[in-house]
């Protein structure tokens, strides 16, 4: 069984350094037992979130915690505003990311007082 590994990236909020955010979810999750296709999975969850939290509060900070075993791909993507944006009739994105990533994630949570999204991804390999 292999070892819990933390991870935790500070990255301000803007949409040019999503393929940082992308990067690192996709490098962490081959510390798991995960296909490649599910590596992809991450990959577009972790950008998806992220440009979500940067609609959300231009110009902050956002802290992402990546926390892995053989098992699992856990995101945590913290910003210090109360609440990310909640989907209406002018901007639909908060729809379209609920719906990309309540189906790529295992696990797809919000919440407030601070924002939070928490994402899990299973793996989908048999650990050797």
């Amino acid at each position: 069984m292999s070892k819990a590994t933390h991870v935790s990236l500070t990255v301000a909020c803007d949409p040019h350094l999503a393929r940082i955010v992308r990067m690192t979810a996709a490098n962490v999750a081959t510390l798991s037992s995960m296909s490649v296709e599910r590596v992809e999975d991450i990959r577009m969850a972790a950008e998806e979130a992220f440009i979500y939290a940067c609609g959300t509060a231009a110009g902050s900070d956002l802290v992402i915690d990546f926390d892995t075993d053989e098992t699992h791909l856990a995101m945590t993507f913290a910003l210090d505003v109360p609440a990310f944006a909640e989907p209406s009739d002018d901007d639909p994105t908060a729809a379209y990311v609920d719906l990309i990533l309540g189906s790529v994630c295992d696990v797809y949570e919000k919440h407030e007082q601070p924002a939070r999204l928490l994402l899990d991804v299973k793996a989908d390999v048999n650990a050797l």
